[in-house]
């Protein structure tokens, strides 16, 4: 058996924002842009996308629920995805030139990972490794 991952959702509760980071600083191509959510993916890449969503727009989900989304996007440990670079210096210095909240600059890690992380505009975690 062969999978794959198709796609996968990440708050944005300032759709533009959000948007503009994935597009403009990281190089997304956006796949589809509807009024509450976003389509975006790695150029080359059209098998792997991620889904840009409103957490709050689910009618399923109750006011307390919202409630307790919007505390954890707060606190930045709600969404978190893990991109892969050739060039992890490089990478650093065009996000962190962009302004992008920092959260850990690149390092090499105890269990053998070279990375480092940024905050989307969501409050997402972008952890990026060298590959």
């Amino acid at each position: 058996m062969t999978l794959s991952i198709q796609a996968s959702y990440l708050p944005a509760d300032d759709l533009e924002a959000s948007l503009s980071f994935y597009r403009d600083i990281l190089g997304f191509e956006v796949r589809a842009q509807g009024p509450r959510q976003a389509t975006v993916g790695p150029p080359g890449q059209p098998e792997t996308s991620l889904v840009l969503h409103p957490p709050a727009a689910d009618p399923e989900i109750t006011d307390e629920e919202r409630a307790t989304i919007a505390e954890l996007m707060a606190k930045g440990v709600h969404g978190i995805i893990v991109l892969s670079t050739p060039d992890l210096i490089a990478t650093f210095d065009r996000i962190q030139a962009a302004g992008v909240d920092v959260v850990q600059e690149p390092m090499k890690q105890s269990y053998g990972a070279f990375d480092c992380s940024f905050r989307d505009p969501a409050g997402n975690l972008v952890r990026f490794e060298e590959r």
